[in-house]
């Protein structure tokens, strides 16, 4: 009769992976997300546009880069602060195109009627 042997402190997998059948932890994408708030042109009366969600800086991923050609839809009632329906219908598209701190500077990037 002869039995077969398993080599003894061969098994790289739980060396490796760690526990066997252990689970990834779950965490919330929100709190790897910074706010940025976008800022309209001058031209405009209202400055603030409102705000966008960007994944933190981490590694060689900057932040920055991830807001940079983003296109923003806003209506000409809410950059004029006139709620009038003449208005409201007219929408501007502005591209982000640098950024400061937490803010977010757009230029004119297009308009639909």
């Amino acid at each position: 009769l002869t039995r077969a042997r398993m080599a003894v402190g061969k098994n790289k997998g739980l060396k490796i992976g760690g526990k066997k059948g252990a689970k990834k932890k779950i965490i919330d994408p929100f709190t790897r997300k910074d706010w940025y708030d976008i800022k309209a042109p001058s031209v405009f009366k209202v400055r603030d546009v409102g705000k966008t969600l960007v994944n933190r800086t981490q590694g060689t991923r900057i932040a920055s880069d991830g807001l940079k050609g983003r296109v923003y839809e806003v209506s000409l009632a809410d950059l004029q602060n006139e709620p009038d329906a003449e208005r409201s219908f007219k929408k501007f598209k502005l591209i982000c195109e640098e950024v400061q701190g937490k803010n977010c500077l757009t230029n004119f990037y297009g308009m639909n009627l």
